[in-house]
């Protein structure tokens, strides 16, 4: 495991493991979100492809995302790895509710500088509302992905539960 993507609906924990992955691995992470979002008012990055091929190029890596359409290829060609974390919307909403809620009440600065509005919530760009909306739709991309021959060579690790994750983790 050398290039490494966690991958994910919205709220499951792809941060978080791929923060940890990269301390136990010594590779570099890299925060999809903060790579495409570089500016007030959610402003998306320009360079944003030219960034995540360079990055991608490098040796050894953990990126937290199943990648923005225009860098999704390149990603799973490149990467060794791919960590599922599949979990089911009764485990992911919780969870992305709680940090939405936390980010907006303590107005966490986030990408580029932004913060989660209340005024946010009313968008069905809003992580709750994406977490919701997308979960069988990215559960049925990276579910093709992971049975493409094309990316036959990846090693897929699933997880079903947080409890799976933890205990794969910890015996890393």
């Amino acid at each position: 495991m050398e290039r490494i993507l966690v991958v994910g609906v919205t709220g499951a924990g792809k941060s978080t493991l791929a923060q940890a992955l990269s301390g136990r691995l010594d590779l570099p992470y890299h925060e999809m979100d903060a790579l495409y979002f570089n500016g007030p008012g959610w402003a998306v990055n320009e360079k944003f492809t030219e960034e995540v091929s360079r990055l991608a190029a490098g040796p050894g890596w953990v990126i937290d995302s199943l990648g923005y359409p225009e860098v999704r290829d390149l990603l799973w060609d490149r990467a060794d790895t791919v960590i599922w974390l599949d979990y089911p919307q009764r485990i992911v909403m919780p969870r992305v509710l709680r940090r939405s809620v936390r980010r907006t009440v303590t107005r966490e600065v986030l990408f580029g500088g932004n913060t989660e509005t209340w005024a946010g919530w009313l968008s069905r760009e809003h992580p709750a509302w994406w977490a919701w909306s997308q979960h069988k739709t990215r559960h049925r991309e990276i579910e093709r992905r992971t049975r493409d021959p094309r990316f036959d060579p990846l090693v897929t690790v699933r997880f079903a539960h947080p409890d799976d994750t933890r205990a794969w983790l910890a015996n890393l």
